[in-house]
Protein backbone atom coordinates (compact mmCIF):
# COMPACT_ATOMS: atom_id res chain seq x y z
CA UNK A 1 0.00 0.00 0.00
CA UNK A 2 0.99 3.28 -1.12
CA UNK A 3 -0.23 5.40 2.51
CA UNK A 4 0.26 4.68 5.65
CA UNK A 5 -3.11 2.87 6.55
CA UNK A 6 -3.26 0.75 9.88
CA UNK A 7 -5.45 -2.95 9.44
CA UNK A 8 -7.44 -2.79 12.53
CA UNK A 9 -7.27 -0.43 15.23
CA UNK A 10 -4.51 -0.82 17.48
CA UNK A 11 -2.60 -2.54 15.08
CA UNK A 12 0.79 -0.91 13.64
CA UNK A 13 0.50 0.84 10.32
CA UNK A 14 2.35 -0.68 7.36
CA UNK A 15 4.69 1.57 5.27
CA UNK A 16 5.87 1.03 1.68
CA UNK A 17 9.22 0.14 1.61
CA UNK A 18 9.25 1.10 -1.75
CA UNK A 19 9.02 4.73 -1.61
CA UNK A 20 11.21 7.01 0.48
CA UNK A 21 10.03 8.84 3.33
CA UNK A 22 9.01 11.97 3.41
CA UNK A 23 11.90 14.60 3.39
CA UNK A 24 14.23 11.90 1.92
CA UNK A 25 16.43 13.40 -0.62
CA UNK A 26 15.35 12.14 -4.31
CA UNK A 27 18.31 10.05 -5.91
CA UNK A 28 19.32 10.93 -9.42
CA UNK A 29 21.23 9.19 -12.01
CA UNK A 30 24.66 11.23 -12.69
CA UNK A 31 24.26 13.27 -15.67
CA UNK A 32 27.37 11.87 -18.50
CA UNK A 33 29.57 14.84 -19.03
CA UNK A 34 29.48 16.30 -22.24
CA UNK A 35 32.66 17.17 -24.08
CA UNK A 36 33.24 19.89 -26.43
CA UNK A 37 32.36 18.28 -29.53
CA UNK A 38 29.01 17.46 -28.56
CA UNK A 39 28.42 21.34 -27.34
CA UNK A 40 29.84 22.70 -30.52
CA UNK A 41 27.95 20.43 -33.03
CA UNK A 42 24.10 20.73 -31.38
CA UNK A 43 22.92 23.81 -32.47
CA UNK A 44 24.22 23.59 -36.18
CA UNK A 45 22.80 19.94 -35.78
CA UNK A 46 19.35 21.52 -34.30
CA UNK A 47 19.05 24.11 -36.77
CA UNK A 48 19.50 22.65 -39.93
CA UNK A 49 17.35 18.91 -38.61
CA UNK A 50 14.39 21.73 -37.77
CA UNK A 51 14.90 23.32 -41.04
CA UNK A 52 14.15 20.24 -42.76
CA UNK A 53 11.59 18.74 -40.58
CA UNK A 54 9.02 21.42 -39.88
CA UNK A 55 7.58 20.98 -43.51
CA UNK A 56 7.39 17.21 -43.18
CA UNK A 57 5.70 17.58 -39.98
CA UNK A 58 3.43 19.88 -41.59
CA UNK A 59 2.66 18.04 -44.59
CA UNK A 60 1.71 14.92 -41.83
CA UNK A 61 -0.55 17.14 -39.82
CA UNK A 62 -2.01 17.74 -43.01
CA UNK A 63 -2.28 14.20 -44.29
CA UNK A 64 -3.83 13.19 -40.25
CA UNK A 65 -6.20 15.94 -40.27
CA UNK A 66 -7.78 14.80 -43.76
CA UNK A 67 -7.20 11.37 -43.16
CA UNK A 68 -9.81 12.19 -40.02
CA UNK A 69 -12.37 13.77 -42.21
CA UNK A 70 -12.25 11.02 -44.84
CA UNK A 71 -12.99 8.85 -42.13
CA UNK A 72 -15.50 10.73 -40.10
CA UNK A 73 -17.17 11.62 -43.80
CA UNK A 74 -16.35 8.57 -46.28
CA UNK A 75 -14.80 5.72 -45.15
CA UNK A 76 -16.64 5.60 -41.66
CA UNK A 77 -20.44 5.98 -43.25
CA UNK A 78 -19.23 3.83 -46.23
CA UNK A 79 -18.14 0.75 -44.12
CA UNK A 80 -21.35 0.53 -42.31
CA UNK A 81 -23.15 0.55 -45.94
CA UNK A 82 -20.91 -2.02 -46.91
CA UNK A 83 -21.24 -3.74 -43.10
CA UNK A 84 -25.04 -3.76 -43.63
CA UNK A 85 -24.78 -4.85 -47.36
CA UNK A 86 -23.00 -7.48 -46.12
CA UNK A 87 -25.57 -8.63 -43.62
CA UNK A 88 -28.21 -8.38 -46.15
CA UNK A 89 -26.28 -10.76 -48.98
CA UNK A 90 -24.63 -12.96 -46.49
CA UNK A 91 -25.47 -12.63 -43.72
CA UNK A 92 -29.41 -12.77 -43.55
CA UNK A 93 -29.99 -15.35 -46.33
CA UNK A 94 -28.37 -17.87 -44.75
CA UNK A 95 -29.74 -17.50 -41.47
CA UNK A 96 -33.58 -17.52 -42.93
CA UNK A 97 -32.34 -20.86 -44.94
CA UNK A 98 -31.11 -22.45 -41.46
CA UNK A 99 -34.11 -20.89 -39.98
CA UNK A 100 -37.03 -21.68 -42.03
CA UNK A 101 -35.43 -24.45 -44.28
CA UNK A 102 -32.41 -26.42 -42.85
CA UNK A 103 -33.89 -26.58 -39.57
CA UNK A 104 -37.58 -28.29 -40.35
CA UNK A 105 -35.63 -30.53 -43.14
CA UNK A 106 -33.70 -31.74 -40.25
CA UNK A 107 -36.48 -31.76 -37.60
CA UNK A 108 -38.55 -33.90 -40.31
CA UNK A 109 -35.54 -35.98 -41.05
CA UNK A 110 -35.04 -36.87 -37.35
CA UNK A 111 -38.82 -37.53 -36.52
CA UNK A 112 -38.70 -40.39 -40.31
CA UNK A 113 -35.25 -41.66 -38.69
CA UNK A 114 -36.63 -42.19 -35.46
CA UNK A 115 -39.59 -43.65 -37.18
CA UNK A 116 -37.91 -45.96 -40.02
CA UNK A 117 -34.55 -46.60 -38.44
CA UNK A 118 -34.30 -46.16 -34.42
CA UNK A 119 -37.99 -47.84 -33.65
CA UNK A 120 -37.51 -51.01 -36.03
CA UNK A 121 -34.04 -51.49 -34.71
CA UNK A 122 -35.11 -51.21 -30.95
CA UNK A 123 -38.09 -53.35 -31.63
CA UNK A 124 -35.66 -56.08 -32.91
CA UNK A 125 -32.91 -55.69 -30.89
CA UNK A 126 -35.75 -56.56 -27.92
CA UNK A 127 -37.98 -58.73 -29.40
CA UNK A 128 -35.20 -61.27 -31.55
CA UNK A 129 -31.68 -60.84 -31.06
CA UNK A 130 -31.98 -60.61 -26.91
CA UNK A 131 -34.23 -64.18 -27.15
CA UNK A 132 -31.60 -65.10 -29.74
CA UNK A 133 -28.81 -63.75 -27.43
CA UNK A 134 -29.81 -65.88 -24.49
CA UNK A 135 -31.03 -69.01 -26.29
CA UNK A 136 -27.05 -69.23 -28.06
CA UNK A 137 -25.93 -68.49 -24.40
CA UNK A 138 -27.66 -71.22 -22.85
CA UNK A 139 -26.28 -73.32 -25.67
CA UNK A 140 -23.10 -72.15 -25.32
CA UNK A 141 -23.28 -73.00 -21.27
CA UNK A 142 -24.34 -76.10 -22.15
CA UNK A 143 -21.23 -76.78 -23.94
CA UNK A 144 -19.41 -75.81 -21.70
CA UNK A 145 -20.16 -77.69 -19.51
CA UNK A 146 -19.52 -80.65 -21.54
CA UNK A 147 -16.43 -79.47 -22.21
CA UNK A 148 -15.27 -79.09 -19.31
CA UNK A 149 -16.44 -82.67 -17.77
CA UNK A 150 -14.18 -83.93 -21.04
CA UNK A 151 -11.60 -81.65 -19.26
CA UNK A 152 -11.76 -82.82 -15.92
CA UNK A 153 -12.57 -86.59 -16.25
CA UNK A 154 -10.57 -87.90 -19.73
CA UNK A 155 -8.03 -85.25 -20.86
CA UNK A 156 -6.60 -84.51 -17.19
CA UNK A 157 -5.47 -88.23 -16.84
CA UNK A 158 -3.94 -88.81 -20.00
CA UNK A 159 -1.90 -85.59 -19.90
CA UNK A 160 -0.82 -86.93 -16.27
CA UNK A 161 0.42 -90.02 -17.52
CA UNK A 162 1.92 -88.12 -20.78
CA UNK A 163 3.93 -86.14 -18.31
CA UNK A 164 4.96 -88.62 -15.76
CA UNK A 165 6.67 -90.46 -19.72
CA UNK A 166 8.28 -87.15 -20.53
CA UNK A 167 9.88 -86.49 -17.10
CA UNK A 168 11.61 -90.03 -17.10
CA UNK A 169 12.74 -89.38 -20.46
CA UNK A 170 14.17 -86.07 -19.72
CA UNK A 171 15.87 -86.89 -16.79
CA UNK A 172 17.70 -89.64 -18.51
CA UNK A 173 18.76 -86.90 -21.79
CA UNK A 174 19.42 -84.29 -18.97
CA UNK A 175 22.00 -87.33 -17.85
CA UNK A 176 23.40 -88.41 -21.22
CA UNK A 177 23.78 -84.39 -21.99
CA UNK A 178 25.70 -83.65 -18.62
CA UNK A 179 28.12 -86.05 -19.46
CA UNK A 180 28.85 -85.18 -22.97
CA UNK A 181 28.96 -81.65 -22.02
CA UNK A 182 31.74 -82.64 -19.53
CA UNK A 183 33.51 -84.65 -21.48
CA UNK A 184 33.32 -81.77 -24.41
CA UNK A 185 34.28 -78.86 -21.64
CA UNK A 186 37.83 -80.66 -20.71
CA UNK A 187 38.78 -81.73 -23.85
CA UNK A 188 37.91 -77.38 -24.71
CA UNK A 189 39.80 -76.49 -21.37
CA UNK A 190 43.41 -78.63 -22.80
CA UNK A 191 42.58 -78.47 -26.80
CA UNK A 192 42.26 -74.82 -26.70
CA UNK A 193 41.77 -72.75 -23.40
CA UNK A 194 45.42 -73.47 -22.18
CA UNK A 195 47.23 -73.51 -25.42
CA UNK A 196 45.56 -69.93 -25.83
CA UNK A 197 46.35 -68.36 -22.88
CA UNK A 198 50.13 -70.02 -22.91
CA UNK A 199 50.03 -67.94 -26.43
CA UNK A 200 48.68 -64.37 -25.16
CA UNK A 201 51.05 -64.88 -22.11
CA UNK A 202 54.07 -65.09 -23.71
CA UNK A 203 53.77 -64.08 -27.31
CA UNK A 204 50.99 -61.46 -27.65
CA UNK A 205 51.93 -59.28 -25.26
CA UNK A 206 55.34 -59.01 -25.39
CA UNK A 207 54.84 -58.38 -28.89
CA UNK A 208 51.38 -55.57 -27.75
CA UNK A 209 53.86 -53.88 -25.41
CA UNK A 210 56.59 -52.93 -27.35
CA UNK A 211 54.30 -51.64 -30.62
CA UNK A 212 52.66 -49.43 -27.82
CA UNK A 213 55.89 -48.00 -26.26
CA UNK A 214 56.83 -47.17 -30.19
CA UNK A 215 53.61 -45.68 -30.56
CA UNK A 216 54.04 -43.18 -27.44
CA UNK A 217 57.20 -42.49 -28.69
CA UNK A 218 56.13 -41.55 -31.91
CA UNK A 219 53.29 -39.34 -30.83
CA UNK A 220 55.31 -37.44 -28.60
CA UNK A 221 57.91 -36.95 -31.37
CA UNK A 222 54.91 -35.42 -33.57
CA UNK A 223 53.60 -33.35 -30.98
CA UNK A 224 56.79 -31.75 -30.29
CA UNK A 225 57.20 -31.17 -33.80
CA UNK A 226 53.39 -29.53 -34.09
CA UNK A 227 53.42 -27.64 -31.10
CA UNK A 228 56.97 -26.13 -32.31
CA UNK A 229 55.39 -25.06 -35.94
CA UNK A 230 52.34 -23.94 -34.13
CA UNK A 231 54.28 -21.53 -32.19
CA UNK A 232 55.85 -20.20 -34.80
CA UNK A 233 52.72 -19.85 -36.78
CA UNK A 234 51.21 -18.14 -33.65
CA UNK A 235 54.06 -15.41 -33.44
CA UNK A 236 53.85 -14.87 -36.95
CA UNK A 237 50.16 -14.02 -36.78
CA UNK A 238 50.11 -12.19 -33.81
CA UNK A 239 53.04 -9.82 -35.46
CA UNK A 240 51.99 -9.76 -38.71
CA UNK A 241 47.67 -9.74 -38.08
CA UNK A 242 46.87 -9.13 -34.79
CA UNK A 243 49.35 -6.57 -33.62
CA UNK A 244 48.20 -4.39 -36.20
CA UNK A 245 44.69 -5.35 -35.76
CA UNK A 246 44.51 -4.28 -32.56
CA UNK A 247 46.20 -0.86 -33.05
CA UNK A 248 43.48 -0.04 -36.10
CA UNK A 249 41.16 -0.79 -33.60
CA UNK A 250 42.51 1.31 -30.51
CA UNK A 251 43.59 4.63 -32.37
CA UNK A 252 41.62 4.54 -35.45
CA UNK A 253 37.76 2.76 -35.44
CA UNK A 254 37.05 3.83 -31.72
CA UNK A 255 38.14 7.45 -31.78
CA UNK A 256 35.74 7.63 -34.99
CA UNK A 257 33.05 5.68 -33.59
CA UNK A 258 32.99 7.65 -30.56
CA UNK A 259 32.58 10.92 -32.78
CA UNK A 260 30.18 8.84 -35.03
CA UNK A 261 27.95 8.19 -32.19
CA UNK A 262 28.15 11.71 -30.55
CA UNK A 263 27.17 13.09 -34.07
CA UNK A 264 24.32 10.42 -34.47
CA UNK A 265 23.09 11.21 -30.46
CA UNK A 266 23.09 14.28 -31.08
CA UNK A 267 20.93 14.01 -34.45
CA UNK A 268 18.57 11.56 -32.93
CA UNK A 269 18.40 14.67 -29.81
CA UNK A 270 17.77 16.63 -33.00
CA UNK A 271 15.14 15.40 -34.56
CA UNK A 272 13.40 14.87 -31.54
CA UNK A 273 13.55 18.40 -30.97
CA UNK A 274 13.14 19.46 -34.14
CA UNK A 275 9.75 17.33 -34.25
CA UNK A 276 8.54 18.23 -31.20
CA UNK A 277 8.86 22.10 -32.08
CA UNK A 278 6.96 21.18 -35.40
CA UNK A 279 4.32 20.16 -34.07
CA UNK A 280 3.79 23.06 -32.18
CA UNK A 281 4.63 25.22 -35.45
CA UNK A 282 2.35 23.19 -36.98
CA UNK A 283 -0.56 23.72 -34.41
CA UNK A 284 -0.19 27.18 -34.31
CA UNK A 285 -0.12 27.82 -38.46
CA UNK A 286 -3.40 24.94 -38.22
CA UNK A 287 -5.09 27.16 -35.84
CA UNK A 288 -4.58 30.13 -38.00
CA UNK A 289 -5.72 28.63 -41.31
CA UNK A 290 -8.91 27.73 -39.26
CA UNK A 291 -9.19 31.40 -37.68
CA UNK A 292 -8.77 32.45 -41.20
CA UNK A 293 -11.31 30.22 -42.58
CA UNK A 294 -13.81 30.74 -40.18
CA UNK A 295 -13.49 34.66 -40.70
CA UNK A 296 -13.52 34.35 -44.08
CA UNK A 297 -15.70 31.75 -44.72
CA UNK A 298 -17.85 30.20 -42.26
CA UNK A 299 -18.40 33.41 -40.17
CA UNK A 300 -20.03 34.61 -43.42
CA UNK A 301 -22.24 32.18 -44.42
CA UNK A 302 -23.70 32.09 -40.43
CA UNK A 303 -24.25 35.79 -40.44
CA UNK A 304 -26.38 35.31 -43.93
CA UNK A 305 -28.07 32.29 -42.11
CA UNK A 306 -28.87 34.11 -39.33
CA UNK A 307 -29.23 37.85 -40.96
CA UNK A 308 -31.28 36.67 -44.28
CA UNK A 309 -31.96 33.62 -45.00
CA UNK A 310 -33.46 32.85 -40.97
CA UNK A 311 -35.95 35.91 -41.79
CA UNK A 312 -36.84 34.82 -45.18
CA UNK A 313 -37.50 31.33 -44.50
CA UNK A 314 -39.89 33.06 -41.62
CA UNK A 315 -42.14 35.17 -43.61
CA UNK A 316 -42.53 32.73 -45.95
CA UNK A 317 -43.49 30.41 -43.54
CA UNK A 318 -45.90 32.81 -42.02
CA UNK A 319 -46.84 34.35 -45.39
CA UNK A 320 -47.17 31.42 -47.97
CA UNK A 321 -46.51 27.89 -45.85
CA UNK A 322 -48.45 28.38 -43.20
CA UNK A 323 -51.92 29.65 -45.09
CA UNK A 324 -51.30 26.52 -48.24
CA UNK A 325 -50.94 24.52 -45.41
CA UNK A 326 -54.21 25.81 -43.97
CA UNK A 327 -56.19 25.75 -47.10
CA UNK A 328 -55.01 22.40 -47.99
CA UNK A 329 -56.17 21.57 -44.55
CA UNK A 330 -59.56 23.04 -45.45
CA UNK A 331 -59.82 21.14 -48.86
CA UNK A 332 -58.93 17.78 -47.50
CA UNK A 333 -62.27 18.30 -44.74
CA UNK A 334 -64.58 19.32 -47.38
CA UNK A 335 -63.62 16.57 -49.41
CA UNK A 336 -64.11 13.85 -47.04
CA UNK A 337 -66.94 15.25 -45.84
CA UNK A 338 -68.31 15.46 -49.45
CA UNK A 339 -67.41 11.63 -49.60
CA UNK A 340 -69.09 10.70 -46.43
CA UNK A 341 -72.09 12.70 -47.72
CA UNK A 342 -71.88 10.80 -50.91
CA UNK A 343 -71.68 7.51 -49.82
CA UNK A 344 -75.06 8.01 -47.26
CA UNK A 345 -76.43 9.03 -50.08
CA UNK A 346 -75.47 6.12 -51.94
CA UNK A 347 -75.97 3.59 -49.26
CA UNK A 348 -79.84 5.28 -48.80
CA UNK A 349 -80.51 4.92 -52.37
CA UNK A 350 -79.48 1.43 -52.24
CA UNK A 351 -81.28 0.71 -49.70
CA UNK A 352 -84.53 2.50 -51.03
CA UNK A 353 -84.12 0.43 -54.42
CA UNK A 354 -83.67 -2.83 -51.89
CA UNK A 355 -87.33 -2.06 -50.80
CA UNK A 356 -88.56 -1.17 -53.85
CA UNK A 357 -87.83 -4.31 -54.96
CA UNK A 358 -88.21 -6.94 -52.11
CA UNK A 359 -90.47 -4.99 -50.17
CA UNK A 360 -89.48 -3.51 -46.42
CA UNK A 361 -88.99 -6.75 -43.93
CA UNK A 362 -91.72 -8.17 -41.97
CA UNK A 363 -93.28 -7.26 -38.29
CA UNK A 364 -92.99 -10.05 -35.87
CA UNK A 365 -96.44 -10.96 -34.84
CA UNK A 366 -97.05 -11.53 -31.09
CA UNK A 367 -97.21 -14.78 -29.83
CA UNK A 368 -100.09 -16.49 -27.67
CA UNK A 369 -98.19 -17.61 -25.33
CA UNK A 370 -99.90 -19.68 -22.46
CA UNK A 371 -97.17 -19.99 -20.10
CA UNK A 372 -96.77 -17.61 -17.21
CA UNK A 373 -94.48 -14.58 -17.97
CA UNK A 374 -92.89 -13.91 -14.83
CA UNK A 375 -91.93 -15.97 -11.63
CA UNK A 376 -94.73 -17.13 -10.80
CA UNK A 377 -95.68 -20.62 -9.38
CA UNK A 378 -98.09 -22.62 -11.48
CA UNK A 379 -101.10 -24.00 -9.03
CA UNK A 380 -103.81 -26.13 -9.93
CA UNK A 381 -106.50 -22.58 -9.68
CA UNK A 382 -104.50 -21.43 -12.53
CA UNK A 383 -106.16 -21.58 -16.71
CA UNK A 384 -102.74 -22.51 -17.81
CA UNK A 385 -102.21 -26.50 -16.15
CA UNK A 386 -102.85 -29.14 -18.36
CA UNK A 387 -105.92 -29.97 -16.18
CA UNK A 388 -108.27 -27.16 -16.79
CA UNK A 389 -106.55 -25.89 -20.14
CA UNK A 390 -109.46 -25.30 -22.39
Amino acid sequence: MDLEKPSREGAEPRVDLRKPPAGAPVLREPEVPEGCLAVAIRIPVRIVVLVLVVPVRMVWDALVVAGRFLNDVLFRPLGRALLWLGRAVFVWPFVGLWRYVVVPVGKALGWLGNVLVVVPAVWLYRYVLTPVGHAIAWVGRGIGAALGWVYAYALTPVGHAVMWVLRGLGAVLAALGIGVYTAVAWLARYLVVVPAVWLYTWVLAPVGRALVWCGEGLVWLVSTVVTGIGTALYWIARILLVLPALALWRWVLTPVGRVLAVVGREVLDALGHAWRIAGHISLAVGRFLGTLFRWIFVEPVRWVYRSVLTPVGHVVRDTVLRPAAEAARSVGRATRQALATARETVRQARADFRRMLFGGPGQPRPLDRREPSGREARTLGSSTTALTKD
